[in-house]
Parts: structure tokens; C-alpha cells; sequence
């Protein structure tokens, strides 16, 4: 899953969607108003999001609400973390 996440990440859109769900859910459409791009672009993105397990999502009536897991980010940044913690490696 670490190899699908630092994919997903590195895209700048996909890490502008996280950033916008750091601090609250999102709709689809809610996030689709921060971006200039095609509906099915911006699903693209979400799949590859959802994919890396870096976005969990909740189907609600009519909409699809995404939310940044928040425990598969932080195990990347333990993964990080313990990398360059190793002096001289």
C-alpha cells in the first residue's frame, strides 16, 4: 500500500484534495469547486486517492462524502519517520 500512497501523492492535485480534507468531510461536487476540471478527471483522482487507502469514503442519500485517513498518513510518516531517524545509514 506505501507504493500505491507515494503514487497518489505524487500528484499536486491529489495533494491539494487531501489538504482540503485535513479539517472536514467533502462531497464530491465540494470538492470539484476548488479545481477547473472535468467530472470524470476529478473521479479519476478520488479512485487513485481511495485506491491508496489515503481516502475512505460513505455513500449518503444522492452524494459520496471522502475523508483523509488519517491512519494510513500516519503510518507513512512512522515509515518516514523511522527512515531517516537512522544516523549514518
Amino acid at each position: 500500500m506505501a507504493g500505491e500512497a507515494f503514487t497518489a501523492l505524487s500528484d499536486v492535485t491529489r495533494r491539494r484534495i487531501l489538504e482540503l480534507l485535513q479539517d472536514q468531510e467533502l462531497t464530491a461536487g465540494e470538492i470539484a469547486e476548488h479545481f477547473d476540471l472535468s467530472k470524470a478527471t476529478l473521479s479519476h483522482h478520488l479512485a487513485i486517492l481511495k485506491n491508496a487507502g489515503l481516502v475512505s469514503s460513505e455513500k449518503e442519500g444522492l452524494y459520496v462524502r471522502y475523508r483523509l485517513n488519517t491512519t494510513v498518513v500516519q503510518g507513512l510518516m512512522a515509515w518516514l519517520f523511522e527512515l531517516t531517524s537512522h544516523e549514518g545509514a
